[in-house]
């Protein structure tokens, strides 16, 4: 039992002892007014009054304990009302709240009355907030990466990876994206860069270009017929680059674009060469060198993700919270979008409760079902018991004025008869 439950209880004690106390009071002035109204004839008027003060508090003491019990142990027909028909309470009761609380119309009149967008907005623009829902983000992040098995994500991985990668063609699709970027001459820019990158490696390595020519003349050629022809094929090679780099329409260009346009199209409609690239796709997946690749980039992912989670000064952090109290303060300023999260949240609630508010109604009759009869009717006794106790008071007092009355009445109509 919880404190709150035991100052309940104690109470209850103390209005169920006030309320028995009176009934004792009324009963000893019964017991006294009748002995002596014989020898003081007002004492009959006392006596009228205690004696209807007992039978209201005897009637509203057993209505009251009908509720929860049966009064005195006796099975009197209708009577512990609540442990025996818990069932039926819990189903009317889930029935009361879907009619009167989960309806559409009461819940969007409620969120319309309310504005939530301000509310929220107004809430998430203070920084103090905002901080406090970006460290509950991170926590619940923090927790969620906790339970990640990392062998299941790269399982997982790799079977997207499978299903989306090996498990589909993507030669046409690559082959259309290639054509729309010859159409509209993206690749010459790469073309550009790759040549530019030539000459500059040429012009600052000429060491190394003339070494790997004389490597491949024979090892009888005379030394100085080697640098010749080192020297040649240098001068060669770079004056061949620079044209190629000088002249937008040089052969060598035009001849990569006719490459390049019939590789587009054999992509798209040669059966040899679409099964040439799904045969190399395949051998890059299957590489174990790659699943390594995939593994380490996870781990790295995952590492990064939560060293800036558990950081406050780390830049997702300041991010998430700025992002949130820039939403906060949108919403309390921008009307067209308060109007619009306000419909948003509207109609989410009126379908959700069309959709579930049965089965969320029937959580209460579930709910009561799976309660003992004995204890469902201790704890609705401990919430409301307290009052009902007031009604064996208003018994008792209505009861004597009751009494009185009749007797008065009674007495009055006597004495004009005689």
């Amino acid at each position: 039992m919880t404190p709150a439950d035991a100052a309940k209880l104690q109470a209850l004690s103390r209005m169920k002892l006030l309320a028995t106390g009176l009934l004792i009071v009324m009963a000893l002035i019964f017991a006294v007014s009748f002995a002596l109204q014989g020898r003081f004839p007002w004492l009959e008027y006392v006596r009228a009054a205690s004696e209807g003060g007992m039978v209201g508090a005897l009637a509203d003491w057993f209505a009251v304990t009908a509720l929860f019990r049966h009064p005195l142990g006796l099975k009197i027909p209708h009577t512990a009302i609540i442990p025996t028909r818990k069932n039926e309470i819990g189903a009317t009761l889930g029935d009361f709240v879907e009619e009167n609380f989960l309806s559409a119309e009461v819940v969007r009149d409620k969120l319309a009355s309310v504005g939530i967008s301000r509310v929220v907005g107004g809430w998430l623009a203070k920084p103090a907030n905002a901080g406090r829902l970006t460290a509950e983000v991170s926590a619940g992040l923090t927790g969620a990466m906790a339970f990640l098995d990392d062998d299941d994500i790269r399982a997982v991985i790799e079977s997207l990876a499978r299903t989306h990668l090996v498990g589909r063609d993507w030669s046409p699709q690559l082959g259309v994206l290639a054509a729309k970027v010859l159409d509209s001459g993206q690749h010459h820019h790469a073309v550009d860069l790759l040549v530019d990158k030539t000459e500059e490696w040429l012009v600052a390595n000429p060491d190394s270009f003339s070494d790997a020519v004389s490597k491949r003349l024979p090892t009888w050629v005379p030394s100085f017929v080697d640098r010749v022809v080192d020297d040649r094929a240098y001068r060669e090679a770079l004056k061949f680059v620079q044209a190629v780099q000088a002249d937008p329409d040089h052969r060598v260009r035009v001849a990569l674009d006719d490459y390049l346009r019939q590789l587009a199209e054999d992509l798209q409609h040669n059966p040899v060469m679409r099964l040439r690239v799904e045969g190399v796709k395949e051998q890059l997946l299957d590489d174990p060198r790659i699943r390594d690749l995939a593994a380490t980039a996870w781990q790295s992912i995952k590492d990064a993700l939560l060293a800036s989670l558990a950081d406050p000064a780390s830049a997702l952090r300041v991010t998430l919270e700025s992002t949130v109290t820039d939403i906060g303060v949108r919403l309390g300023s921008d009307d067209v979008l308060a109007q619009k999260v306000d419909t948003w949240v509207e109609g989410a609630a009126t379908h959700l409760l069309s959709s579930y508010r049965h089965d969320i109604a029937a959580v209460i009759a579930e709910t009561v079902e799976r309660w003992d009869g004995d204890e469902t009717s201790q704890k609705i006794e401990l919430q409301v018991g307290k009052d009902l106790q007031f009604i064996r008071i208003n018994g008792t007092v209505v009861g004597s004025l009751a009494g009185l009355a009749i007797f008065t009445v009674a007495q009055g109509l006597v004495s004009l008869a005689g």
